[in-house]
């Protein structure tokens, strides 16, 4: 392809040129003023020619001839590939209108056509769904495309979409396009899809207060369902109630923070009449338990040195409000004072035990035995605490005999161990056994030695009161190989029994002491549910683009865990045994949302990204958000599902890129616009007349009139 221009490039100044030419055409005119009226002067033509040849020559023009190639239309089509477009038919439609459009240009001499998926997922992100978290993002997509495009070259963009795009411009007019945007809707229109919104959640919560949740469920184009049935999970597991809430309107609940530290709500909307996918209909709350202030509620049945190490332990923790009694009466004590009169204070009673029992988190006997000071109905309310949920830790003392212990009362349908009223008064060295060593009170305490065959590097104690197990869990053992600390869940609460009054040894440092602030520590808040220190538990932790998995038991557990992904595949994966309790694994994820963990007896759940991601906030398709853009560039709309791939043309620029039916009507045909553009790949300058010939003929026009004046 060639083009050429006349280019001028004078050999004198333009002024020098302009005054030339004006004292030519004077000459000229005076020429007119020929020897007969009405004839000019013979010669007067080949005179003009010669000025003119001068000043052409003076003006120095030259003939430039482009060398043009002709350059191919750019075209883009972007192709949505967020997890919305997977529903239903959308994938095959947006792969068989892809299939044809390529093949449409194929048939174009003259058109490049780019394919760009959206979101475009980069190497370097954390996570594989870095892209996907915030939903569909197109015109992102787009402006980075067009980063490469030439705009002379741009023909046109389409895009193949559900229309459910998050970065939509407020503005169309501003998106400054020199082609037309065009849009292939998947889906179908008017189906309905049933939808799960948390309006309003709590980042966390007071321990034992309630917290307010919002919601709100959407039905649209579905006229049957007032109400829907919602269920709640905690950590996996159906916690509370499954109850009715009204359709279309925020609607509020009320939920009881029970425990420390992170609590994952799974909040479930049953099936709707019309329903593109479950997804939306469940979302996620995570709420962090704080426990305001820890009230310990310690009751010493005698003056002894392990009383200080209790009072060490919970009043070093600010956190604490400790309530303490000591009852200063032995029990062999008589001397006629009534028991009401023998301290400064009224002992309280009837407040600590009935009124304000409920207010504490954790109740400590500690080397208490009967002696006629708690009627039985508070020994039977605190029983009915535990049960409830509250927590209780008996410590045994060498007064505890079969008549005076606590299991003779009420508190027998929650203590776990029944004393013999045998005292083992002998050295020995407590030691965890084998269930210890994987429950996560006594694991991988400071001294305890890797082998379970060696002793640990401990202190001895020197008391042990013996009792028989009948329910719960032993995890420490004492002098030959009796119960020393028994572990139990009763209804709702949980219970522990220490069998000795001898750990304030380790805190004195006697033999090189132990762990007794640890050891303590874990035992209160195990008694406390606090969630790191539950003993059989399916937890997951998210770190970049893996799900780690943890499972304690207190028994190896070979089961595999069964995970379902937010797009509902299913796969399973083996953990690996730790030998302490723990078995772990992980798991690549792929796609945010909630991932659901079940080994047959565990559940548990993991948000990965955005939990309750936009990109299924409303996965009905639509092309109300597309229809601003591809008006303002003159582009077109249509529906796959109702004409397929329209016709596909090429018109020239000003002339109409799309049919334009009325509103909400699928366009007939599309066209990318035909640009005609081209490159410059060489230039040549040759002069437009020679020089020797320019004088040549200059040289004869002046001859001629000269000869022609002279006849």
């Amino acid at each position: 392809m060639g083009n050429f221009l006349i280019t001028w490039d004078p050999l004198l100044p333009l002024l020098v040129l302009a005054g030339m030419a004006a004292l030519g055409i004077l000459v000229l005119g005076m020429g007119l003023l020929a020897p007969r009226p009405g004839r000019p002067a013979p010669g007067l033509a080949l005179r003009a020619l010669a000025v003119t040849g001068i000043l052409g020559t003076l003006a120095n023009p030259s003939l430039v001839l482009e060398d043009r190639e002709a350059l191919s239309d750019i075209g883009l089509i972007i192709v949505d590939r967020s997890p919305s477009q997977s529903i239903g038919e959308r994938t095959a439609q947006t792969e068989r209108a892809l299939s044809e459009v390529r093949a449409w240009a194929d048939t174009q001499s003259n058109l490049e056509l780019r394919v760009i998926d959206a979101p475009r997922v980069s190497s370097d992100t954390d996570q594989p769904s870095a892209g996907l978290r915030d939903g569909s993002h197109l015109f992102t997509a787009l402006e980075h495309a067009l980063a490469d495009v030439p705009r002379e070259r741009f023909s046109g963009a389409m895009l193949i979409t559900d229309g459910r795009i998050h970065d939509v411009p407020e503005d169309a007019a501003k998106l400054n396009m020199t082609a037309p945007i065009h849009a292939l809707v998947t889906g179908a229109r008017d189906v309905g899809d049933r939808r799960l919104t948390i309006v309003q959640s709590p980042g966390f919560g007071i321990v034992g207060d309630e917290v307010r949740l919002t919601l709100r469920i959407d039905e649209p184009r579905a006229t049957q369902a007032r109400q829907a049935q919602i269920t709640i999970r905690r950590d996996g597991e159906i916690r509370g109630r499954t109850t009715l809430v009204p359709v279309g309107v925020d609607h509020s609940i009320d939920m009881i923070v029970d425990r420390g530290g992170p609590s994952v709500f799974e909040i479930t909307v049953g099936e709707g009449t019309q329903e593109l996918t479950l997804t939306n209909n469940r979302a996620v709350v995570t709420i962090n338990g704080i426990r305001d202030r820890l009230r310990v509620l310690l009751v010493s049945g005698a003056p002894h040195p392990g009383e200080r190490t209790w009072r060490n332990l919970l009043k070093a923790d600010p956190s604490v409000d400790l309530v303490h009694f000591t009852i200063l009466r032995p029990p062999d004590k008589q001397d006629g004072t009534p028991v009401r009169e023998l301290s400064l204070i009224a002992f309280p009673y009837r407040e600590l035990f009935e009124i304000k029992l409920n207010d504490f988190d954790l109740i400590i006997f500690d080397r208490y035995q009967r002696m006629g000071i708690l009627p039985s109905v508070y020994l039977r309310n605190i029983a009915n605490y535990v049960q409830s949920g509250g927590a209780l830790l008996e410590a045994t003392g060498p007064e505890i005999t079969p008549a005076a212990s606590l299991y003779r009362t009420a508190l027998a349908a929650v203590l776990p161990g029944e004393p013999t009223g045998d005292l083992i008064e002998s050295p020995f060295t407590a030691d965890v056994n084998e269930t210890g060593r994987r429950h996560p009170v006594t694991a991988h305490l400071t001294g305890l030695p890797a082998d379970p065959g060696d002793t640990p590097n401990w202190g001895r104690w020197f008391r042990q009161i013996d009792a028989r197990p009948k329910s719960g869990t032993v995890v420490m053992e004492g002098a030959n190989e009796r119960p020393l600390l028994i572990l139990d869940r009763v209804g709702e609460g949980r219970v522990g029994q220490f069998l000795s009054d001898h750990i304030w040894l380790w805190a004195r440092g006697y033999e090189g002491g132990g762990p007794h602030n640890e050891l303590l520590r874990r035992l209160a808040h195990w008694l406390m549910k606090e969630p790191e220190l539950e003993e059989d538990r399916l937890t997951t932790f998210v770190r970049g683009d893996t799900i780690e998995i943890t499972r304690r038991s207190l028994k190896p557990d070979l089961a595999p865990v069964f995970v379902t992904s937010p797009t509902g595949e299913e796969s399973q994966i083996v953990l690996d045994e730790l030998g302490d309790g723990r078995a772990s694994g992980q798991i690549a994820v792929s796609a945010p949302g909630i991932y659901h963990f079940d080994d047959g007896t565990r559940t548990t759940v993991a948000g990965v990204g955005t939990i309750n991601p936009i990109e299924f906030a409303d996965v009905t398709s639509t092309d109300l958000l597309l229809r601003p853009a591809t008006t303002a560039t003159g582009g077109g709309v249509t529906w796959l599902s109702e004409t397929g791939v329209p016709d596909l043309r090429r018109n020239r620029v000003g002339r109409a890129q799309a049919d334009t039916p009325s509103s909400g009507v699928s366009a007939r045909w599309l066209a990318f616009q035909r640009n005609d553009a081209s490159a410059i790949r060489g230039v040549q300058n040759v002069p437009f007349l020679p020089a020797l010939l320019l004088l040549i003929l200059i040289g004869a026009m002046l001859v001629g009139a000269w000869r022609r004046e002279s006849r």
